[in-house]
Parts: C-alpha cells; structure tokens; sequence
C-alpha cells in the first residue's frame, strides 16, 4: 500500500478544500496521485449532486459587483440548503469568485456563466459540483443578472443587503463621482420595496391584466354597478403603478418625494434607465 504523507493530504486539501479524511481516502483510493485524487473528490461531488438534486437550496449568498469604471455590473445568488454553510467565509468567497468571473467575461446566461473557467481546468459548474462534494451540501447558480454600458452612457452601481441575503444593482443615465451616492441609494430603495419594473411601461401585459381582474372583483363584492368596474378597477391599476414601479414610488428617505423626484432633486436630467435584483428564496 502506498504511504501517504501528511504534506499529500494537505497538498490535496488546499486544492480541493476537501475535509482532511476525505483527501486520505481519495489519496489512498488514488494510489498516491493527486490528480486522481481531485478527481476521485469531483466525482463524489457529481454522486452527491444527484443524490440531492430535489433537496431544496433556499439559503445562500447575494453577491453584487460592478467594474472598476462602473460600466459594468451584475449580480448572482449561490444558493445552499442551510444557514451554516451560507454564513461560512469560504463559502461567501467562492460566490465572490464566481461574481468575480461573470464581471470579467459578462456571460448571457447561467448557463454561460457555467460553462466558463474557474481558474483553471474547471468549468464554474465543475467547481460547483467539485464543493458539492467538499460541503455535503447541495449548491447551485440559480439567480443571474447582468447591466452593461456603453462608455459615457452612464453607470452601474451596486449594493448587497442583510447580509448577502439580497443584491441590487442600478444603471443610471450621468456618469461620475457625484452620482454614487444617488445610485446606491436607489439601490437600497430597489431591496427595500421590490418594484417590479422601472416605470409603468415595464410592467408585463400579464401583470397588468392580472390586476385589472382584481381590481373588477373586488369592486364586484363591493355592489359596485357593472359598468362602473373596469373604470374602478384602471384606477386602482394607477395606485399599482405608483407603488409597484420604481420611479413612481415613494422614495424610501423622503415620502414626500417619489424616486424620480429625488433623482431629479440631485440633477435635472438624473435618472434610471435600467436595476436587476436577486434576493434569496
């Protein structure tokens, strides 16, 4: 039987971030090669991973990030079964890692994002699969976005809530260091009020159809006459539109302003043209 050191183990260890007797039974299994071992590990990850793919992973981390010139931004949530391993360091780094690439190569899809390289041989999605096996746990990529300006079309900003539990990012229309503050500020208000859509023209028809079937109803219960219900009901879609749309509603610091005030309260021409949010659940 091949010895195996503990300078192997720990070698293996540091590669994999596999458990100390993981790394001694994949070593001993591999006859001492570390490449065999890692893939000994990332086998075990893949067995584990259809073992638990109908396990439910509602815990995790939001990571938000934008480029250094603020062109760029996207945010992703790495989802987990439990609240230990989301809390872990190394955990929360591996999803900045993974927000780290999507930055860099600003994939379409998750599935893209998958398929890229993680710092090295792996695919994310093989790395993914590979810390299955290290965690015990299921992960998965199950929420990404993305925003990309052109130069001198704006800027991106970010912001991560309640620790890493949800993330935002913002385009704004001005670029520079006067507007970051703004930026992040109607980020926040995005993670605190979950608008829908940017303004009432971004509202899918089906929401707003949706709504208006509602609203008719509720005013039917109500002994309304039946002609007066769909008036009754496109009234309340307007209530709908100022709580739900992001420019219209209130802004979060000042209720007496909606956000499109605010921003235009910075600089006249100050806006929003685009947000993406992810939060866990």
């Amino acid at each position: 039987m091949v010895k195996i050191s503990a300078a192997d183990v720990k070698s293996l260890r540091d590669q994999t971030g596999a458990g100390m007797m993981d790394c001694k039974k994949a070593l001993t299994e591999a006859e001492g090669n570390l490449e065999k071992a890692v893939e000994i590990l990332r086998k075990k990850g893949q067995k584990l991973s259809a073992k638990r793919a109908d396990r439910e992973a509602k815990e995790g981390v939001v990571i938000a990030a934008t480029s250094a010139n603020r062109n760029k931004g996207v945010v992703l949530r790495l989802s987990c079964e439990t609240d230990f391993v989301a809390k872990n360091q190394d955990f929360i780094d591996f999803a900045q890692k993974i927000a780290d690439i999507a930055l860099k190569e600003t994939p379409e899809t998750t599935e893209e994002l998958l398929g890229l390289s993680f710092e090295g041989d792996l695919s994310v999605g093989e790395k993914i699969t590979e810390q299955i096996g290290v965690i015990g746990e299921k992960l998965e990529v199950n929420g990404y976005n993305k925003i990309v300006t052109a130069a001198g079309e704006g800027q991106v900003l970010p912001y991560i809530h309640m620790g890493y539990r949800a993330g935002v990012i913002v385009a704004l229309n001005q670029e520079g260091p006067d507007f970051i503050e703004p930026g992040k500020n109607v980020a926040m208000q995005v993670a605190a009020m979950r608008p829908v859509a940017l303004d009432k023209d971004g509202v899918d028809q089906t929401i707003i159809d949706k709504e208006i079937e509602i609203g008719m109803e509720v005013a039917r219960k109500e002994g309304k006459p039946e002609a007066m219900l769909e008036k009754i009901a496109t009234g309340k879609l307007n209530k709908f539109f100022k709580e739900n749309t992001l420019l219209n509603q209130a802004y979060v610091k000042d209720s007496k302003k909606s956000v499109s005030d605010y921003l235009k309260s910075i600089n006249s021409d100050l806006t929003v043209t685009d947000f993406k949010h992810v939060e866990l659940g």
